[in-house]
């Protein structure tokens, strides 16, 4: 079992054949609402690729939070610690164009989870083979939940996006850091490369259709990523992660884990929104046969 800590969003998607200058309007060819959140996203990913997922964070009372919480739980995703809180629910909204994103997240419900309450889920996290969490949520709320993961033997994944929100003291805590490129290199400078030293087979760093890179102890390795005809980058990430997650907690040899969580990203990105594009295992395990062929 995958128990993910996260934000829960609905995206307010528009598409425009180029991004809009400062000051300027623009016309779209696309408006759409597709539920996200990093945490739902990834919790999403993981459920398709056949884990069994938990889901903890809030939503809001408006018409949103109910679209959100059916969503998940139409993916199989558990909601039993998905809470409905008075207000709004967290929104991203997403710029699309020239085949990449802009993304403004307004965090709603997800910023009102307390500490307190994750103080009375450890019982869930010791169930758990694996915790995905982000920062899109109280920084509090993912600092405790990694001081309990630590202390109770549960591996972890922390995905530090956004960036900003991460902090030195979350270091000891960790399993494993996955950021991209732009957030190692807000984490740990410009010269981000020789951090993976410091943490072989943990800190994993993505370079986007490049794939993925880190450090295993002798020597770095970079994971290459997929052909793929892109068609919306949102949520390849988070695909990423919870591809990862999965593979890690079924026990994967670690430079396959990786390779898997590629195939799967590569994926998502054939289709609109971010979960729209989220495989299934057997796709993530057709694509790496094909181009192993």
């Amino acid at each position: 079992m995958i128990t993910v800590v996260g934000s829960i969003n609905m995206d307010l998607v528009v598409r425009t054949d180029r991004f809009p200058k400062q000051g300027e309007t623009a016309l779209g060819d696309l408006y759409t609402t597709i539920p996200g959140g990093k945490g739902a996203n990834q919790a999403v990913a993981a459920s398709r690729i056949g884990s069994d997922v938990q889901m903890v964070g809030a939503v809001g009372t408006d018409a949103f939070g109910r679209v959100l919480v059916e969503g998940l739980d139409a993916e199989g995703v558990h909601i039993e610690h998905v809470k409905q809180l008075d207000g709004m629910s967290g929104i991203a909204n997403i710029l699309l164009s020239e085949g990449d994103n802009r993304i403004i997240v307004v965090p709603g419900a997800n910023h009102l989870l307390k500490q307190e309450e994750i103080d009375g889920l450890e019982y869930l996290f010791e169930a758990s083979d694996l915790v995905i969490m982000q920062l899109e949520i109280p920084l509090p709320v993912v600092q405790r939940t990694l001081e309990i993961c630590r202390r109770i033997g549960t591996p972890t994944i922390l995905n530090p996006a956004p960036s900003a929100g991460y902090r030195k003291e979350m270091e000891p805590y960790w399993t494993y850091l996955t950021p991209n490129e732009s957030e190692a290199e807000e984490i740990f400078g410009a010269e981000w490369e020789n951090a993976l030293e410091q943490f072989p087979n943990r800190l994993i760093v993505t370079l986007g259709k490049k794939g993925a890179c880190y450090f295993d102890g002798v020597k770095h390795v970079l994971v290459e990523g997929y052909e793929t005809q892109v068609v919306d980058t949102t949520g390849a990430g988070d695909t990423f992660n919870g591809a990862l997650g999965v593979a890690i907690s079924e026990q994967m040899p670690f430079e396959e884990a990786v390779r898997f969580a590629n195939a799967a990203a590569s994926l998502s990105v054939e289709k609109m929104g971010a979960q729209g594009g989220m495989p299934n295992k057997e796709a993530v395990l057709a694509r790496m046969r094909g181009a192993s062929e």
